[in-house]
């Protein structure tokens, strides 16, 4: 048989290939330990307010457009009629509208139309105390504003706000730091903005989550989760008036998670992942993992920390912070370790990162309000198969703030086509075991392998 034959032959041979099988050989995209990420994660559509079932306007149901009434009751009667009549969408129209604490029902959504505010009202009496989830543990503490529990295909849509107005919490809480600097924050009485529980299948998009008395956004025990275009703001100044603990987006034992075109500032962390504290975090059954997230094309204004890993973490993996842009953040990753808690931090990616920052990656023992117990067989926390890579035009105060410890272990790091100015000029992969370091440019001089 010639070449020329034999060619014509293996070209009938792929033309003979199934669509379907071409389709395969399509490269998958990768989750940071390898496995395939699903084309859930693809999927940036906004839900279609509309298929969602009959609207319930508030204001046809005895709600009245008052900034100044508090309406809680007659807020909840709609929903609760909204669930009893087999579930709908609860139209916040324009407006502002006072409220305390506000549950959802299986069924049921909440739509902010344009121009409309629901606002919290400024005192933790008309937020009711109920076992839920606060700092890694399970407790009673007070509701959010907004509340869902048990919920399948929950939605938040809407381009209104949403807004904790939190500057009464705030002030009372510097007032408590002031009188007593080991006052905690259970103890300062704040209500978050949106608590999210035992769910599936949520998205939250286009709406406006701002100036929460307490953590802005807490999802607890939940899977398939989307926040999508959505503005997430509390102020970090004047000294007086910022706003404490207000964590963008709290991801506690959380599976399955997309952020994506979010506006993101606060006076705290922005994504936070969390799953439990303490010497002996890893025998309670509610505590637990958190993985398969990817945070990608946002915005971030002032932050903590763009991604942060603890303070009340277990075991995270199959992390994603990508193609974001930074304008003040105190640190891109920080990985807090807890000297009192078994930690293990592994897969997790980071890359495409622009903007400004104190430090890129920080990874120090985090102390604050800590309570070491003696365990003798208390694991060794660690950091392992972490990824930093393409990053460019970051101008960062110290692009690697890592400390060693007796207390974690780290290694397995690789650092790759880094183009940063980097005033501390710390760098130094023998930190870690296990570092790769290719194509790392700082201040404009290439740092050589040794």
């Amino acid at each position: 048989m010639n070449i020329s034959r034999l060619m014509i032959m293996m070209a009938l041979l792929i033309l003979a290939v199934p669509s379907d099988a071409k389709k395969k050989v399509k490269k998958q995209a990768l989750w940071p330990n390898g496995e395939v990420i699903s084309e859930w994660f693809m999927d940036t559509v906004r839900v279609d307010v509309s298929t969602l079932g009959r609207q319930y306007v508030i204001t046809d149901y005895g709600v009245v457009q008052d900034s100044t009434k508090l309406q809680t009751e007659a807020i909840q009667k709609v929903i609760d009629r909204a669930a009893q009549d087999g579930g709908g969408v609860v139209v916040f129209p324009k407006g502002t509208f006072l409220s305390g604490s506000l549950f959802f029902r299986q069924g049921t959504h909440l739509h902010m139309a344009e121009g409309s505010v629901l606002k919290g009202i400024d005192a933790i009496k008309y937020y009711p105390i109920r076992k839920t989830r606060m700092e890694g543990q399970t407790l009673n503490y007070f509701c959010a504003l907004v509340n869902a529990d048990q919920v399948d295909g929950f939605t938040i849509t809407g381009k209104g706000t949403i807004n904790g107005n939190g500057l009464r919490f705030w002030e009372e809480f510097w007032i408590r730091r002031q009188y007593n600097r080991q006052c905690t924050n259970l103890e300062a009485l704040r209500p978050r903005l949106v608590y999210i529980s035992n769910a599936k299948n949520v998205t939250v998009q286009d709406v406006h989550l701002i100036n929460s008395p307490f953590w802005t956004n807490h999802i607890y025990n939940s899977e398939r989760i989307k926040y999508l275009y959505c503005t997430i703001y509390a102020p970090h100044e004047p000294q007086d008036a910022k706003a404490p603990s207000s964590d963008a987006l709290d991801l506690d034992v959380c599976k399955d998670v997309l952020v994506h075109g979010c506006n993101i500032s606060v006076n705290d962390d922005a994504v936070v992942l969390k799953g439990g504290k303490g010497t002996w975090a890893d025998k309670d059954p509610d505590n637990g993992p958190s993985c398969n997230i990817i945070i990608q094309h946002c915005k971030y204004g002032f932050v903590h920390g763009c991604l942060t890993l603890g303070s009340e973490s277990l075991h995270d993996w199959n992390v994603i912070l990508r193609d974001c842009s930074v304008d003040e953040a105190n640190n891109v990753l920080w990985l807090k370790m807890r000297p009192d808690t078994p930690q293990h931090y592994e897969y997790v990616t980071v890359e495409n990162m622009t903007g400004n920052c104190r430090n890129f990656l920080l990874i120090r023992p985090w102390t604050q309000f800590f309570k070491p117990e003696q365990r003798d067989d208390m694991p060794l926390s660690q950091c392992n198969n972490i990824v930093i890579r393409n990053i460019h035009h970051m101008n960062c105060q110290n692009f690697f703030a890592v400390s060693k410890s007796d207390k974690y272990a780290l290694k397995d790091f690789t650092f790759e086509n880094i183009d940063v100015a980097d005033e501390a000029k710390a760098f130094d992969k023998n930190l870690i075991e296990g570092t790769v370091a290719k194509n790392i440019v700082v201040n404009g001089e290439k740092i050589v392998d040794k």
